[in-house]
Parts: structure tokens; C-alpha cells; sequence
């Protein structure tokens, strides 16, 4: 009663969830467009982000094209989010690479639940890549990625294959190298999302990668995830130095940061004239064979004192406090760690 009454010809009628749609629960007028742009994670993160002056990763859908530019409105919604999930999947997947062991030769790549395919896009940067498969289950998401990758210089890119996909009903074709899910597990309820995962383990050959919003809830998903996967036989190969049970209290959260170059494009779409924003996220790598993970790495920002660094690890054996001083070889190092930094076993001389 309060919306319809303004829904008058060449509108556009936006949701933020797809199920009223969907099971027919609002029938919008012929001559208006319907587009969705729904925020990957639960509401109380969307607005605890808002506050932060940051965003949650996004799907964008047309339901309906009344005037024959909702794409693009949807559109200007999805660009401002894809940076940011790619430099969340890229940073992760840089430290992930690094800590196992891979098969000689260019990776098959599944990016799941791909949304515009960011994930894949990252892939193609930071590893040498045969093949790139994209599921994603939203029509226009896959038009739009398929369109972005096959523009692309990359040749994995060019010739990406996409398919439509349903994380919940369909089984994940195996044959991949790496597999990504970025944003997409923490949707689901919990028998789903269970599901889900030990899908996307058994398509993996060599590596997982799970990307979540860096928030209590991402983290506490990601904990629940990682032990699942501990009793499927896989070994942890990042974040965590350890395979052991996380050493962190519940009311804790480990979550990383990473910085986005803003184009013009992007702050005309933001709104506002920073060159950069910092995408906070949370992850996990797991691989078939033992991994190498790091000897210890820093849960927060270290606190600098005159004289003195006090810096928190999470280390193979828990939760560690260390004070560098001056005369500390690694003094300097401490000085310029920031969160999520690895701190190798035997390293004194950074």
C-alpha cells in the first residue's frame, strides 16, 4: 500500500531478496522493470559495513525490462561490488597457491557459484591456467560474466565455459584442479550449506578455496566449515599455521584486509572522492595432500609503544603474545606488520 501507489509506467521496482518474486508472493505491474540487487550477507553485516563506509559483494538479476535499460541499472548496483570480491578472492588464493603442492602444468580452474566472475578473474592472474569453469545459478550474472571473461586478453578467460547452476540441487562436475567459492556458502542454511561443501571438496583435485565476509559471522561459518572438512581428510593450508582445533574463543573472529584501487568509475559510483577502500573478508584454503602452512601469523594491528611492539599470534601451538624491543631482530619487522602477516618458523631477519 505504500509502494504501489508510485509504481506508475517506466519505474524500477528493486529487491534486495529474490523470493517474493520468485514464488509469486508481489505481482509488480507489466510496465515497470524488476531488478534484484541482493547483498551477500545476512542484514545486521550489510548495515555494520554501511557504518564502516564499506559494502558487502552483491548478485544483480533482471526479473522484468519494462523500458529496456534495467540491465544497466542493475548494472551501475554490480559494478561497485566486483572489485572488491575480486581483490578479497585474489589475495587469498595468493597466499593459498603458495602453501601447497601443485600438479605440474597449467590449473583447471571451477569458480562456483560465480557470480560476474571475479573469482575467475583472479585465478587467471596470479596462477597459469588451462581451463575455467563458471557455475552460477542467476541467468544475468552469467550473461554478464561470460561477456566480461570472453572480452578478456586472458585466452582461460576467452574460452571460459559457463553453465547454469544450483548450489543446493545439482552435483559439481569434477576434473578441476582449484576450486573457488567466493561469498556463496554463508547464504545457505545450515544442512544446505554442509551439503554444499562436501560437494565442493570432492570436486576439488588439489585445492578449496572458501571466501566469506570478514565479519563474526563469515568467521564463525568458516569454523564450522573447517572442522567439517578435517574429518573429510582435508589438511589446512591457510590462513590457520595449524590443522588443529582453532584456538580462538567463540566470541572471536579471524579476518583479514585487503585495498582496492578506486577507479573514476567506482567513486562517481560510491559516491565519494578516496582513491582506495578496504575490503575486509575472511577465508579458508584446504588441500588433498599436507600443506606447508605459515609458523605463526598476526590476529590484529600490533600495538607500537615507545620502545617496544606488542604483537598477538595465532601460532601450531594457540594463541601467542610476543613484545619485540629494540634490540629484537625482528623489531622492524614487527614495526611494519600488519593483521594477517606470517611470521615463518626460524625467520630472525625480515
Amino acid at each position: 500500500k505504500d509502494i504501489a501507489p508510485y509504481l506508475t509506467a517506466g519505474k524500477t521496482l528493486a529487491f534486495a531478496h529474490g523470493f517474493n518474486i520468485h514464488f509469486g508472493c508481489i505481482k509488480p505491474p507489466a510496465d515497470v522493470n524488476v531488478i534484484m540487487i541482493a547483498p551477500k550477507a545476512p542484514g545486521h553485516t550489510v548495515r555494520s559495513e554501511f557504518q564502516a563506509g564499506k559494502g558487502t559483494p552483491c548478485l544483480a538479476a533482471v526479473y522484468q525490462d519494462a523500458t529496456g535499460d534495467a540491465w544497466d541499472i542493475a548494472l551501475a548496483y554490480a559494478a561497485a561490488r566486483m572489485p572488491a570480491t575480486y581483490a578479497a578472492v585474489r589475495t587469498a588464493l595468493e597466499e593459498a597457491l603458495g602453501r601447497v603442492s601443485l600438479p605440474e602444468g597449467p590449473l583447471r580452474i571451477l569458480d562456483v557459484g560465480a557470480g560476474a566472475g571475479a573469482g575467475a578473474w583472479a585465478a587467471a592472474e596470479v596462477c597459469d591456467v588451462e581451463s575455467i569453469r563458471c557455475l552460477e545459478r542467476e541467468r544475468a550474472m552469467r550473461e554478464l560474466g561470460a561477456e566480461l571473461a570472453h572480452g578478456g586478453e586472458n585466452p582461460a578467460l576467452r574460452e571460459s565455459q559457463w553453465r547454469e547452476f544450483d548450489l543446493v540441487r545439482d552435483e559439481i562436475p569434477s576434473g578441476a584442479n582449484v576450486v573457488l567459492i567466493s561469498y556463496g556458502l554463508g547464504e545457505l542454511a545450515e544442512k544446505d550449506r554442509m551439503r554444499a561443501l562436501e560437494k565442493c571438496w570432492n570436486a576439488a583435485g588439489t585445492l578449496l578455496l572458501i571466501v566469506e565476509p570478514g565479519t563474526p559471522v563469515g568467521a564463525a561459518h568458516l569454523r564450522q566449515m573447517r572442522e567439517a572438512l578435517r574429518k573429510m581428510g582435508a589438511h589446512v593450508a591457510a590462513p590457520c599455521p595449524g590443522e588443529g582445533a582453532c584456538p580462538l574463543p567463540e566470541t572471536d573472529w579471524c579476518h583479514f584486509t585487503c585495498r582496492v584501487a578506486r577507479t573514476r568509475l567506482h567513486k562517481a559510483l560510491k559516491g565519494g572522492e578516496a582513491p582506495y577502500e578496504d575490503e575486509k573478508f575472511a577465508y579458508l584454503a584446504v588441500s588433498r595432500d599436507p600443506a606447508r602452512p605459515c609458523g605463526a601469523r598476526v590476529l590484529r594491528h600490533p600495538v607500537i609503544e615507545p620502545g617496544k611492539i606488542t604483537v598477538n599470534f595465532c601460532g601450531r601451538q594457540g594463541i601467542e603474545q610476543r613484545v619485540f624491543r629494540k634490540k629484537d631482530a625482528l623489531f622492524k619487522w614487527a614495526r611494519k606488520a600488519g593483521a594477517g602477516d606470517c611470521l615463518e618458523e626460524g625467520d630472525a631477519t625480515k
